[in-house]
């Protein structure tokens, strides 16, 4: 919500170049070292341009592992990172830059405030991905369900992870591992989405893609994936909603749930079935939450 790129750089530059670092399917704290390089405020310029005044931070954290200097690309926070990384993230998803901003970073006054730099307050954390699970865990309990927290700082590819849970729900379904039903996995992180195809979507409605598939339609195994500041990607859902019937319903509907995988065209799936997640913009971000429950 805070943007004002380095001099180098336009406004619609960095968001191209945004867009792609989420397209190839780089991992949070990459897409931040970019961005900090490439804005006048992020990266800990923020604090220096208040000096000599000292600056507090109030954060919720979205990130996994709460680190303060990736927390919104750490606008108070001085940055262990450096332009060097940031040029090579670039080159290694190849992403397209201009002249301009290559010879930017490639120039030392790229460089952001390092540690030992800033004078600040403490950091002061007021709200985290843990919480949320744990709010949501002690809900379940309240229900009679057993919830399992499998962690807030799950990372990579959202179909891969969907893999993964499926085979965990199934043990338990299954053979009462490593817990009986009725349970609940509850996980939070930030997964990335590769994209290969030309659909749309978000990292948690393909999550839920690559699950239903996983599961093949398994009976008393339901879940929700959503961003918990209400968006999921650039859509307007926040995630969806999965079932043991979705699967057979999107065959009557003629949907090839493998194909729209396959095209990163999670949003139609859900879409056409309506089962979207809609909740609007919830005006935070503690990340993503994820839920799957076994009956």
């Amino acid at each position: 919500m805070l943007v004002r790129p380095a001099v180098a750089i336009d406004l619609e530059e960095k968001r191209q170049i945004n867009a792609a670092l989420l397209r190839s399917g780089a991992a949070i704290e990459d897409i931040n070292c970019v961005r900090k390089h490439l804005s006048a405020l992020k990266g800990g310029r923020l604090a220096a341009l208040c000096e000599p005044a000292l600056v507090t931070t109030y954060a919720i954290s979205d990130v996994p592992g709460n680190d303060p200097a990736v927390i919104a690309s750490g606008p108070t926070v001085a940055d262990p990172t450096t332009s060097a990384q940031a040029l090579a993230i670039l080159n290694r998803h190849r992403i397209q830059l201009s002249k301009a901003a290559r010879q930017w970073l490639e120039n030392p006054t790229s460089e952001t405030p390092k540690p030992g730099s800033l004078r600040t307050h403490p950091f002061h954390l007021i709200a985290t991905p843990a919480q949320a699970l744990q709010t949501a865990a002690t809900f379940a309990q309240s229900c009679g369900i057993t919830p399992i927290i499998l962690g807030d700082q799950i990372e990579g590819e959202s179909r891969e992870v969907a893999k993964v849970m499926a085979g965990i729900a199934k043990s338990i379904q299954e053979d009462g591992v490593p817990a009986h039903p009725p349970c609940v996995l509850l996980s939070g992180g930030e997964t990335s989405v590769t994209m290969r195809g030309t659909g749309k979507g978000g990292r948690n409605t393909e999550f839920l893609l690559s699950l239903c598939l996983a599961l093949k339609g398994r009976s008393g195994i339901y879940a929700l994936a959503a961003d918990s500041d209400g968006i999921d990607g650039s859509e307007d859902n926040a995630g969806a909603l999965l079932s043991p019937d979705s699967l057979e319903r999107a065959r009557l509907l003629g949907m090839d749930a493998s194909k729209l995988l396959g095209d990163n065209d999670s949003y139609h799936f859900f879409a056409k079935l309506n089962d979207l997640f809609i909740t609007g913009p919830t005006r935070t971000n503690i990340n993503d939450i994820r839920a799957i429950y076994i009956t």
